[in-house]
């Protein structure tokens, strides 16, 4: 099966490369053709344009800067994509990826969108986690080329919007303990405590905490918060001490203080007894 790679960024490269490694023949583009002369020196082939590659190819291989790009280029290829695969691994918001599919499908063309969760390097090897959405028969079709990808590759939506939506949710998640973290060295710096020293001492406890969420996503599933341990109401007791260690040593107290007045709202609203998913709550659509 011949492949088009269309962006040769980090990502797209790597993609590019996983797929010649699968001895798969290879069309790249790119807007600066100098990014292609490594995969053209290991046998890829350079089209002078997006169209040019997709005319050549029968699987698509989107990946650029932005999901308005990968839309407008999607847009600009037209006709040529009739009869053709597209794989647009390029994040963006969501509706970017409906924009994309309902572009492809008026032109006759299969599409399914893909959420990288891997950094560039780890493309091709067999843990890269990628998930797609779109029509399960074309991800079966394909499903060998895109595991060559990403050993992970995961279907888990008929739409195409779901993977940005799973990318977005793993973001949030990172980066919420990501600050957690950085606050909690800011803390342990100012008390002396070497923050690698802590790491290690505090693993058993920290490497505890993503086993939290298959129960939390439970409770919210199920819209049941009453918890026979850990209630809300006795987080507030440790989250006012952090507030109050933070202020003494000068360490700034707006993420405590925000996750605090969560809780005090929370309980106030009569939610004491509730485990710490009924937040939730708080974060929804209103």
């Amino acid at each position: 099966m011949t492949v088009a790679v269309l962006g040769l960024g980090e990502m797209g490269s790597a993609l590019a490369t996983a797929v010649l490694d699968a001895g798969h023949p290879l069309i790249v583009w790119n807007r600066s053709a100098a990014k292609a002369e490594t995969l053209v020196a290991k046998g890829a082939r350079l089209a002078a344009s997006p169209e040019a590659a997709v005319a050549e190819a029968e699987l698509v291989i989107v990946n650029v800067q932005g999901g308005e790009i990968a839309v407008d280029l999607l847009r600009s290829v037209g006709g040529a994509l009739a009869g053709r695969t597209v794989v647009n691994l390029t994040d963006g918001p969501s509706e970017r990826a409906a924009a994309a599919a309902e572009s492809v499908a008026a032109h006759y063309a299969d599409y399914l969108h893909g959420q990288i969760m891997t950094i560039a390097p780890a493309i091709g090897s067999p843990d890269a986690v990628i998930f797609y959405g779109g029509p399960r028969p074309v991800f079966d079709r394909h499903e060998p080329i895109l595991r060559a990808l990403g050993g992970r590759a995961t279907h888990v939506s008929e739409d195409p919007r779901v993977p940005l939506v799973y990318g977005l949710a793993f973001h949030d998640i990172m980066w919420g303990l990501l600050n957690g973290f950085l606050h909690a060295a800011a803390l342990l710096g100012d008390a002396g405590i070497p923050i690698v020293r802590y790491a290690e001492q505090a693993e058993p406890a920290l490497a505890g905490l993503p086993g939290l969420f298959p129960m939390l996503a439970g409770e919210i599933d199920r819209a049941e918060f009453a918890t026979p341990f850990g209630a809300l109401k006795h987080h507030l007791p440790s989250l006012e001490d952090l507030i109050a260690e933070s202020r003494a040593r000068g360490i700034d107290t707006e993420f405590p203080t925000y996750t605090g007045r969560l809780v005090a709202d929370t309980l106030a609203a009569g939610h004491g007894d509730d485990s710490y998913s009924r937040l939730v709550e708080h974060f929804g659509r209103r």
